[in-house]
């Protein structure tokens, strides 16, 4: 198999249902969405370098799955098509998000991205999923989508800042706090 075609040589490129240009506001979603991926997948190679984020890593390579379906249901330009992500994973991140905040120390600041470089490349998955957020929002406003692909990024970019906080934590690197940041966050009450 040839991995070119020339058939996007004019800027134009094949949904699941016709052609479309290669700026359409389909293609900058999923495209997001592979990007988002990249950045997963090479955060969770950086976490399975330390015992101690094994689990971690997997849930990384379980999202890179997640993900693909994501793009896989905004891939389709005719209505009725098979629809693979269901509100399942959004709650299963809601229950990762619950412990990774766990397992971190309370914050009361704003903080920056980074400490460790797992926890950095976790915050680049959550700007770059946050990105790919406002891209399906933007496809959404003009074609009818799967609206559980935008509540599993919404909670997607929730679950990398969780992540990479509790990274940081697991790793024994404190988070950079923003030194100009008043206390903005409330402690929990026990």
């Amino acid at each position: 198999m040839k991995l070119y075609t020339k058939t996007g040589d004019s800027g134009q490129t094949s949904l699941i249902g016709g052609r479309v240009r290669k700026d359409d506001a389909r293609v900058e979603a999923y495209g997001t969405i592979d990007e988002l991926n990249c950045f997963v997948s090479l955060a969770a190679a950086e976490a399975a370098k330390h015992g101690e984020l094994a689990e971690m890593a997997a849930l990384l390579i379980e999202i890179g799955q997640e993900l693909f379906d994501c793009g896989s249901d905004l891939a389709y330009a005719v209505e009725g098509a098979p629809l693979k992500i269901s509100g399942e994973p959004a709650v299963r991140l809601e229950n990762w998000i619950d412990k990774y905040s766990a397992e971190a120390p309370e914050i009361t600041k704003f903080i920056l991205p980074g400490g460790s470089s797992v926890s950095a490349q976790l915050h680049v998955c959550r700007t770059v999923c946050r990105r790919a957020e406002r891209r399906v929002v933007t496809l959404a406003a003009e074609h009818p989508i799967n609206q559980e692909v935008l509540k599993y990024l919404n909670r997607l970019s929730d679950f990398f800042f969780a992540a990479a906080r509790a990274a940081n934590a697991k790793l024994g690197v404190p988070d950079i706090e923003y030194v100009r940041s008043a206390e903005v966050f409330r402690k929990a009450k026990k």
